[in-house]
């Protein structure tokens, strides 16, 4: 049987086309066959080259052939976010408000990714200006479900096998819910590991990178190729890029202690999954309270995100409101009622919330909790699922990681999300890789655990 290339993982699909063994033109090739078969269905796509994506792997190709150096994503296919920059390549932010921009330059991660030997396929779909109504994607686990948001078409695209790869933003919880909805892989960095510039900006303190894949592995890869130094994000630091990718494959050196943390919100079926789940891991995971302030963090982050909302798409707004959701006028008309000392206030939370963090982490090695508060919400309830479990994590500025380990009766994808120490992304990268290969497809444990 000929072997289903676009179904390969990141890493593998790297290490056969450094080898020689494929082409990155036929990795590319097989991915917009994907794209192709399943798009109509899924529309995870707001644009796709074909001749260009082929057009980079045959220069790829070349590049390998005639001695050239390769990057570690040396022929891989990657889907953009629609919110991030592509050089000569639309970004139109997902409103008709930006209809027809095409940027000039690269955002800095992309560039990143080209000189990594990314093959960027194309743009993935985003929510309206990256906030909370509903894209025209679908969920590819059932059809009639929301993917989450707002990096829906860059979970659904991974998940489906479009692509190996692709890159997301998280203000809320837009990688971390969606990777939970659809059954992937979605990290979720510290704070200013991944640069900025050229990503449309929503909320500056909170706006993160982050990555979908199938494998802890090749999330990690992904993220450590975008991270480094970006001289036009303030955010970023002159820093050795993390080890990321090495992280993925080491066993800890002794097993992990998990703090399990249930926030208010919860839907039963997560409720009962992670009673169960605490089961499994016996001694390796307890139960503990939240820190304190939690319970008011999801709050102080979207008051946060409110105003600077109001303050960032004040042009967007001023060309064009009224072609803008009533959901997302009604959020800028919020930010703008929001008092300066109110905003500069929540600012503070920051410091006061990782002092828990920090706390709780000195006993343990990671925080486990859900990812989302139960399976993706029907399409025809109008949102994108609520972003409580994730939120006050965004906040913190700690890395977080999803994991598609857990399942509902209907087999529906339900995500189990660990969380670390700012600054420790690879610990927690080693803390997740350690999880899956307990509990993951090839665990013979319930049904729920396996995807």
């Amino acid at each position: 049987m000929a072997r289903d290339l676009a179904s390969l993982g990141a890493v593998a699909l790297r290490d056969l086309i450094t080898s020689g063994a494929l082409s990155a033109e036929a990795a590319t090739a097989a991915c917009l066959k994907r794209i192709a078969e399943t798009e109509p269905a899924l529309r995870a796509w707001a644009y796709v080259d074909g001749s260009y994506a082929m057009a980079q792997a045959k220069a790829l190709d070349a590049q390998r052939k005639s001695g050239g150096a390769v990057g570690m994503l040396h022929g891989v296919p990657v889907g953009i976010k629609d919110i991030i920059d592509t050089a000569r390549m639309p970004t139109e932010y997902g409103t008709p408000v930006a209809q027809g921009r095409v940027p000039s330059k690269d955002a800095h991660l992309v560039s990143r990714l080209r000189a990594e030997g990314a093959v960027i396929i194309g743009k993935t779909v985003t929510t309206e200006l990256a906030f909370l109504a509903p894209s025209r994607s679908c969920n590819p686990h059932d059809p009639t479900r929301s993917p989450g948001g707002s990096s829906s078409g860059s979970a659904v695209a991974v998940a489906s096998g479009q692509v190996p790869l692709a890159v997301g933003t998280q203000t809320g919880g837009s990688v971390i819910r969606p990777a939970s909805y659809c059954g992937v892989v979605g990290f979720k960095p510290s704070f200013g590991l991944i640069g900025r510039s050229g990503v449309l900006a929503q909320s500056p303190f909170l706006d993160t990178v982050g990555a979908f894949a199938r494998s802890v592995e090749d999330a990690a890869l992904l993220a450590e190729a975008m991270s480094g130094h970006d001289p036009h994000d303030s955010a970023t630091t002159m820093t050795p890029r993390p080890r990321l990718s090495e992280a993925s494959t080491q066993d800890p050196p002794l097993p992990p202690l998990l703090a399990m943390v249930m926030l208010p919100g919860v839907e039963p079926v997560m409720n009962d999954a992670f009673a169960e789940l605490m089961k499994e891991l016996g001694d390796c995971a307890h139960r503990v309270d939240a820190p304190p302030g939690f319970a008011e963090a999801d709050a102080i982050r979207r008051r946060i995100n409110l105003a600077e909302l109001a303050k960032c798409y004040y042009a967007l707004e001023h060309h064009g409101r009224n072609q803008m959701s009533q959901q997302l006028c009604d959020a800028l008309d919020e930010g703008k009622s929001i008092m300066a000392r109110d905003y500069l206030s929540a600012l503070d939370w920051r410091q006061v919330l990782n002092a828990g963090i920090e706390e709780l982490l000195t006993r343990c090695d990671a925080i486990i909790c859900p990812a989302a508060t139960g399976p993706a919400p029907e399409l025809a309830q109008g949102n994108t699922g609520s972003p409580v479990m994730n939120g006050p994590w965004t906040l913190c500025g700690v890395p977080a990681i999803t994991l598609p380990l857990l399942t509902d009766d209907a087999g529906l994808p339900l995500g189990v999300q660990l969380i670390g120490r700012r600054g420790e992304d690879a610990r927690l990268v080693r803390t997740a890789t350690w999880l899956m290969r307990r509990l993951g497809p090839q665990h013979p444990a319930d049904e729920r655990k396996s995807q």
